[in-house]
């Protein structure tokens, strides 16, 4: 009986050079991201690091730092003054989305829809976008002045005074106003180009229909960018949920704490009082609440993606 030769040798042995590694296929690009890596490491992850371990201590850099547990924390939600921070936030907030979120979007339909010397205006519309804070705070500091350009216009009405950065019903708003007329132009840049990028056919479709301007904008223009807008929205909850530059240059928090924002407040417990193991939960427990926000951001990016 015969019997059928079973071959017991290996597989083939591999000819030529084996296939680099991962390592070896990307080392160049892996190497011009490391310095870029190092930085935001010491920069970024190291002070939120840092910022999280001083929330649980009592910072001295002269004796050392001491463990206090949650003490930190528990100053932060039995101070009032923390409280109307909170509330001046929000304030601040819907204030900004009120008055300044939909400005750069009227400015980029608007834009879009001229004909001749668009290029002047999309830089005219950017300018103040440039102008240095200190020059801003100052400029408007002029203009809200009692005897200002803004008062001098009103009682040329026939109209009362109106005291911008004193009466506390004025002082906020007065700060978002400025505010959006300086930084709208960025926002609208970016609305523009999406805008612009929407199909001239959809347009040309619509006006051989019969369709105005109007029935062009709400049919067309807005879905196009209705996952931009969405966006942008979550940006500036974020970005405005932080402020406090102008409120602390503009006004040092008043009058009367009418403008005590709590990124201004972290501000005054860490460098005014010093005390910056509160500071620090302050700051983590602001962490907590952006990070939420950063996680719907993605998803929104995640879902204009697909």
């Amino acid at each position: 009986m015969e019997h059928t030769a079973v071959s017991t040798a290996g597989p083939p042995a591999a000819t030529g050079r084996s296939k680099p590694s991962k390592w070896k296929k990307y080392r160049s690009g892996y190497l011009f991201l490391l310095p870029a890596t190092v930085l935001f490491i010491l920069f970024l992850w190291v002070p939120i690091v840092k910022g999280i371990v001083f929330s649980f201590e009592n910072v001295d850099f002269v004796k050392g730092n001491t463990f206090v547990g949650l003490d930190n924390f528990r100053t932060v939600f039995q101070d009032p003054e923390i409280g109307v921070s909170v509330k001046n936030t929000l304030y601040y907030m819907g204030l900004c989305l009120v008055i300044g979120f939909w400005v750069p979007i009227l400015f980029a339909v608007i834009i879009s829809e001229i004909r001749r010397f668009q290029g002047f205006v999309r830089i005219a519309a950017y300018l103040p976008n440039v102008i240095p804070l200190v020059v801003l705070y100052g400029l408007w500091r002029w203009i809200y002045d009692p005897v200002g350009p803004i008062n001098a216009a009103l009682q040329w009405l026939g109209l009362g005074q109106v005291l911008f950065m004193t009466d506390t019903h004025w002082s906020m708003a007065s700060l978002v106003i400025m505010e959006t007329w300086q930084q709208f132009g960025s926002a609208m840049l970016i609305y523009l180009a999406a805008v612009l990028s929407v199909p001239k056919d959809w347009y040309e479709a619509a006006e051989i229909d019969g369709a105005g301007i109007w029935a062009r904008i709400r049919h067309i223009t807005l879905p196009s960018i209705r996952n931009l807008i969405g966006l942008l929205f979550i940006l500036q909850l974020i970005a405005t949920s932080q402020g406090y530059q102008s409120q602390l240059a503009m006004l040092d928090g008043g009058p009367m704490n009418a403008t005590m924002t709590y990124g201004l407040k972290i501000v005054k417990y860490a460098f005014t009082q010093q005390n910056y193991g509160v500071a620090s939960a302050m700051g983590v427990l602001m962490f907590i609440v952006l990070g939420f926000l950063a996680v719907i951001q993605f998803r929104m990016n995640n879902r204009e993606d697909r």
